[in-house]
This record gives C-alpha cells, structure tokens and sequence, in this order.
C-alpha cells in the first residue's frame, strides 16, 4: 500500500508527466528483418524505412511528434482509477493498474494538455495503447469530457489520437456509461462551434472508436491501422466466409466512405496544424484584395459551339481549379455511411486569405474519366457535400461550388442506395445553408446533379459553359426520334450561359480565355479567382438572416417573376390590349355605321 502511494506520488509530482519507462528500440523489423539501427526514419517515428510498417507510439512519443517543443501542458493528471466495482478476477483490478502505472509512468490510458500545433493552440487527447490496452474507464471517461469541457470554455479545437481496443470490463457497466459522457462533450463542442479531428492509429476499436472518436469533424488514420468497431475474431466467428484481405484497415475504411484521409505519420503534425488554422480562422482578417480585372464581353457564339467547347476533354475540371484558386486546401472524403465518391471533391481552403469550404464535380481528363464516373454524381457524393456543408454551417465558412456533371448516376445500385433522396436533401440543405454561397458551372451543368449544388446566393456561369434539363441529344431523341438533330435542339434548349442570363437563370458570366478555358489553365483560373473573391466580398457585406431571404425570393420566383418572362408576359399583355382596342374600334365603327344607314332609312320615309 505504501509502496502504491509513493508510486502515484511520483507520477503526480511532474505536470509534464514524469518520464516515460524506457522505449524499447528494435534493431530489426518485425516484418521484413530489414536493419532499423542507423535508419532516421525509424529513430524519429518509429517507421521501418523499407516495408514502411508503423510501430506504436506511447502517448509522450506522440506529444513529442506532434506538438510544438515545450508547450504541451498536462491537465487532470491526479484523477485516478479506483475499483468501483470491487472486481475479481485472477489478478486484481487495482494491482494490473499500478503495474501499468509503473511500466508506463502514466496514471491513466488517456493524456490530455493544452498546447501548440504549428502555432495553433488546441487541446489534445491521447489514449495509450499500453495501458490496459486503451480502454475507456470512468477515469478516461471524466479526463477525455473535461478536456473537451475546457475546450469548450478555453474555444480551442480538440485533436484526439485513438489507440485503444475493446472495453474496460473491470469496470463493467460504468465503463460503458463513459461512451455516452463523452458523446455528451462533443456535443457541447458542437453547439460552440468548435472542430474536433480524431486521429486513428493501431488499433482504433471498441467503446472509444464508437463514441467521441468517430463524432470528430474531420476523422483520419495512420496507414495500416486496425480500424472498426467489433474485433476482427468476433467478426470472423459471425461469418460465414473468410473475411476479405484488408479488411478492417484504415484503407478499407477510406474506401468505405468513413475516414476523410489516411496521412502519413510524417506528415500528420503539418495536417493538423493546417486544418486546425482553417477551421479556426473564421474570425481571421481577410487578405487584401486584388484588384479585380476588367471583364470582357461574353464572345456570342451559335449554342452548338458552346456546347463543344463546354465539353472539351482539354477544359479545366474542379480539381485544376481547386488546385489553382485555393491555398492549404485539405480534401475530406467519405459520406460516413457507405463510401466515397470520386466524382466529387469536397475540402476547405483559403481564397485569397479568407477560409472557406469548397465543393467541386469533377470529371477527369481523359482516361481518368471512368474513374470519376465522367463527373456523374452518386449518392455517396451528394452526401459527401452535405457533410461539407454541415461543416460550412459550424465553422462559419463561406462555401463556394463547381458545378460540371452530364447529371446524377444512374444506375440500379445509386437507386438502391437513395439517389432521389440524396438530391432532394442536398437541394434542402443548401437553400438554408446560414453562411454566404457562391456556385459557378465550370463546364456542364446537368439537370438535377447541377442543380443540387447551384442553389446558392451567387450563381455564376463560365462563358463557354451550359445549363440544361435535358442534353441536345436526349432531347433530340425524345422530339425527332434522332440523336443526330442534337445541334438544332441547342438552339432551341436556350442551355448557353447567355441564354440563362437573359431568363434570369445566372446572376453573372465569368469570363474566360479567348479561345475557351482549354486554351490557358492558369489564366482560366485567375481570372474565376478574382470574379470569386469580388463576389464573396459583396456577400459578406450582408447579415445571414438577409442572405437567406433573398437566396429563398430568388428561388421562389424563378420561371414566374424573372425579367424575361415580365418582358414575355407584359408583350402578351399588350398584344392582347391592341386587339380588344382593335375589336371596339371595329364595334364602334359597325355601330356607327349602323346608326347611319337607320337614320338615312327614316329620312327617306
């Protein structure tokens, strides 16, 4: 007993921790037998630098790694576990916890401190997988719903690194209550508006992956984790077949829709750092602005052009925009339910020193095409943005949206998975979306697929791009019979961006290159970049509650108030006012008439 004391007194003594019991260096891999002794790689992150397997970290390694020298402080370090339920097993509850305590120099699975990411100041959690295997007792319950309290009050994102696995059995029910505490916590984060990112590394299973884990805004892994809820042996006894390789990784999770990346350990401290400012820097002053380029007049072309050059297999895509106009962008996948979709590119970045949230369609170039389903959008993808803009909506980021897709995906599995619902969801949640937005149809702007995405407060249209229900060549089908009379049913689609700034469609062309975007990327891009950054900086010149008034009258009356149908409607008006003019002239004079031979009848009598 006296013994225990003066080791819990030892670890209290030091808030940085004390000292960790000394890491055991290998000189060979555990995978490949390669040499780990002289390689900088392994010394540094503990990485084999020729097969690349990952080794564990304890929770002081991953301080070392990630946060900035000196500035990690420790908090709640003297809360520790007790026996609440005088468990018996063969080895004594409170004995496997001093032994831990002693070999790990930790007093729990979990550490939580304040400090610095890059300069970002941010509270971090991290559990340890080599005490009692990570498991969520009350006590890292408590520290990890403290750590996230003192977020909360200090308004400090959050960064927790999971390595844990399965449940704190010793502690049997209250253990399990831990789950709901710390779901509780998040939620606080979540009504302040504050990021939290989980990272997960091997193995991230069990209570904590299924809580406070897995509610972060942003979730990624280390390669080659071991990732999921149930244990992977629990898993194969409910199977009837082998299961497949790789399952239950941070790849397969990716794959699968869950994880937003999967980052090096290299890496992952200039992540953190990069999202955590982004998400973090709505308060932050804009950058100067440029001064805008004179805009040219939209070159009227016949529609058929329009639609050969908005289709150009040469024309830039979301993702050559993306990577021209935003700074620090961080992509984010998955739709939390059952994948990712390459066909659309979703992530936060800076345009011009102010941070936004971003959505893209993305087709490819050339035999990347397939890949991305030639920017057809599956309801994954739909999904995907609507996690985005649940992101704009918390972190209080503009959002702004490319739009190039032939339509939605169709096929027998994007029905089985809710494609019709996907879109009228991400239709909903952008037209109450409460921060300023901005859509711009880069190239094809496809029935329902582009509209989801283009109910905005801005929406803008490249010079050379188009906007239809229908394409010429369905809808040539459809009236002629024949796919081949496509380029006169352009004509008649009105789908140029000309022809949808004169029905009051667009609010504004964006100009491009002479000659199409094709032409030069990065002028393409530069001059969207600046027609973007005036938008967005008129936007913000308005409150939210306005914004939303007006994106909701724009829509309401589209196709019954707009200009060009007043001007049809008023030409109507007066048409039929001439003819019923015409029609009493021609009474009166009937009338007239009339009176007259009646008069001369009675005179001649």
């Amino acid at each position: 007993m006296v013994k225990n004391l003066a080791d819990l007194l030892s670890l209290f003594t030091n808030r940085e921790g004390g000292e960790d019991a000394p890491t055991f260096m290998r000189e060979t891999c555990l995978a490949c037998n390669a040499d780990l002794s002289t390689s900088e790689v392994y010394q540094s992150h503990r990485i084999c630098q020729v097969c690349g397997f990952y080794y564990s970290l304890t929770a002081r390694e991953r301080i070392d790694l990630l946060a900035d020298s000196g500035t990690f402080k420790e908090m709640n370090r003297s809360i520790i576990s007790l026996d609440p339920l005088s468990f018996s097993s063969r080895i004594p509850y409170k004995q496997q916890v001093s032994w831990d305590q002693r070999r790990t120099g930790l007093s729990e699975a979990v550490v939580t401190g304040i400090c610095s990411i890059g300069g970002v100041r941010v509270v971090l959690i991290i559990l340890d997988f080599g005490f009692m295997g990570g498991t969520m007792g009350c006590v890292v319950g408590e520290k990890v719903a403290l750590a996230m309290e003192r977020a909360a009050k200090r308004k400090l994102p959050v960064i927790s690194v999971i390595a844990s696995g399965g449940a704190r059995i010793q502690e049997g029910v209250l253990s399990l209550m831990q789950m709901a505490k710390t779901a509780v916590a998040a939620n606080r984060m979540n009504d302040k508006g504050l990021p939290i990112i989980s990272i997960l590394t091997n193995p991230a299973t069990g209570q904590a992956y299924a809580s406070f884990a897995s509610l972060a805004d942003i979730i990624v892994a280390e390669p080659g984790a071991l990732v999921g809820f149930a244990p992977l042996r629990v898993i194969q006894e409910n199977s009837n077949k082998p299961l497949p390789s790789g399952f239950h990784t941070s790849e397969a999770h990716l794959e699968h829709g869950m994880l937003d990346a999967v980052v090096n350990r290299e890496g992952l401290k200039e992540f953190i750092s990069t999202l955590s400012g982004l998400l973090m820097s709505q308060s932050t002053s804009a950058a100067k602005e440029k001064k805008p380029r004179v805009k040219k007049e939209a070159t009227e072309i016949q529609a058929w052009e329009t639609v050969k050059l908005a289709r150009h297999m040469g024309r830039p895509t979301s993702r050559d925009y993306i990577d021209r106009i935003f700074s620090n962008f961080v992509e984010i996948h998955g739709d939390r339910l059952y994948g990712d979709d390459p066909a659309i590119i979703c992530g936060l970045g800076y345009l011009r020193g102010r941070p936004v949230a971003v959505i893209g369609q993305e087709k490819g170039h050339g035999s990347d095409g397939s890949i991305h389903y030639e920017g057809r959008t599956s309801p994954e993808g739909f999904r995907k943005a609507q996690r985005t803009m649940r992101l704009a909506a918390k972190f209080q980021l503009p959002l702004i949206t490319f739009i190039d897709t032939p339509g939605p995906l169709p096929s027998q599995g994007a029905e089985e998975r809710g494609i019709g619902n996907a879109i009228a969801v991400t239709m909903a949640s952008l037209a109450e979306l409460p921060v300023p937005t901005i859509s711009v149809i880069i190239g094809e702007g496809g029935s329902e697929g582009a509209l989801a995405l283009g109910i905005t407060d801005r929406l803008l249209m490249m010079e050379n791009a188009i906007y239809f229900s229908v394409s010429p060549e369905t809808a040539a089908a459809m009236i002629y019979r024949d796919m081949g009379r496509a380029e006169e049913m352009s004509e008649s689609l009105r789908l140029t961006a000309r022809d949808c700034q004169e029905l009051d469609i667009i609010d504004q062309i964006a100009p491009e290159p002479s000659g199409g975007a094709h032409q030069n990327h990065d002028e393409a891009a530069l001059l969207l970049a600046g027609t973007l950054s005036t938008e967005l900086t008129k936007l913000r010149k308005s409150s939210i509650s306005r914004l939303l008034s007006k994106r909701n009258k724009k829509f309401r009356n589209m196709g019954e108030y707009s200009t060009y149908f007043r001007a049809a409607i008023a030409n109507e008006v007066g048409q039929l006012r001439l003819y019923v003019v015409r029609r009493v002239r021609r009474l009166r004079r009937k009338r007239l008439k009339k009176a007259l031979e009646k008069k001369a009848d009675l005179q001649g009598d």
